[in-house]
């Protein structure tokens, strides 16, 4: 049932000010890319007014036409009342300073990995320049292989998912970036439809949410795809055949990198005979591990 709202809104102050209230008194879930309910209610009154999203200040007070006032509170109803993602509302995300198109086939852009890609993987990676193919399973929207072709611009990228939604987004997203001259988009349940190629890198952001996780997920992750999140009893399901099938998809000095997020503990119990490197991000040290090719071998 939509929330009665006054109808005396005249600003974006306004707007702003009843958001945040709303907001929190509906005790949303942030994990999509705002943090609070501030910097949320303040992008989606900006994005809906089609404003610049970095400059809030200086239209703090310009009063609104009707019709402005009225879609910006439908916006806001969406977001309290049915707890749809800010990035399916705005058909956004952001990553890394990338803006991606995103719709409800793919979870909202989030990643790790995607906080190492400007760094190119230093210092595991001495010289980015002669990293030429690099795989990418479970890539969801493309921003991953976006980001990581930039970072690798002699690299050749096979970005795979087993679902064909997901696919036309990132095709969307690869089409935007004028990449599809190097990222190559391919259907399958990981490496079953994959060319018999020997990557430098094979990088994966898979669905490893564990089975009690999954049942204490905020309305908001249960909006997205549970194909993209759900990794079974210890999240490791597709962890464990992503690795078992890497030894023969890397080259003699190559990497797998891989996000497991809060899951290290099932992750170590799922690999014992294998030291996973585990990789320093903005979250721990604890959210993203790399094992090597000879450590498969």
């Amino acid at each position: 049932m939509p929330i009665t709202t006054p109808n005396d809104f005249s600003t974006i102050r306004d707007l702003l000010r009843y958001a945040v209230t709303l907001f929190n008194t509906e005790k949303l879930f942030f994990g999509h890319g705002s943090a609070n309910a501030l910097d949320e209610a303040a992008y989606l009154i900006l994005h809906t007014l089609k404003l610049p999203l970095d400059k809030l200040e200086p239209f703090f007070d310009a009063r609104l036409l009707q019709d402005e006032v009225d879609a910006v509170l439908k916006v806001i109803d969406r977001r309290a009342v049915q707890r749809i993602p800010a990035a399916y509302i705005t058909h956004e995300g952001w990553l890394g300073g990338y803006r991606f198109y995103v719709d409800e086939r793919v979870i909202v852009p989030r990643s790790f990995i995607a906080e190492l890609i400007p760094d190119q993987f230093s210092p595991w990676i001495n010289n980015p320049e002669t990293v030429t193919n690099i795989l990418e399973l479970c890539t969801g929207s493309g921003c991953l292989p976006i980001m990581l072709a930039d970072a690798f611009p002699n690299a050749q990228i096979d970005a795979v998912d087993i679902s064909s939604n997901a696919l036309a987004v990132a095709k969307r997203n690869v089409d935007d970036y004028d990449l599809n001259d190097r990222i190559t988009l391919i259907e399958s349940d990981l490496y079953e439809n994959v060319p018999e190629n020997k990557y430098d890198l094979i990088i994966t952001n898979p669905p490893y949410v564990n089975s009690a996780s999954m049942k204490k997920l905020p309305p908001e992750y249960l909006r997205e795809p549970q194909i993209a999140l759900a990794g079974g009893d210890d999240g490791m399901d597709l962890v464990r055949k992503i690795v078992a099938g890497a030894a023969k998809r890397l080259t003699p000095k190559g990497l797998l990198m891989v996000e497991i997020g809060n899951e290290r503990a099932y992750a170590e119990a799922a690999f014992p005979d294998i030291d996973l490197t585990w990789l320093t991000t903005s979250a721990g040290d604890d959210m993203v591990f790399l094992i090597t090719a000879d450590q498969l071998r």
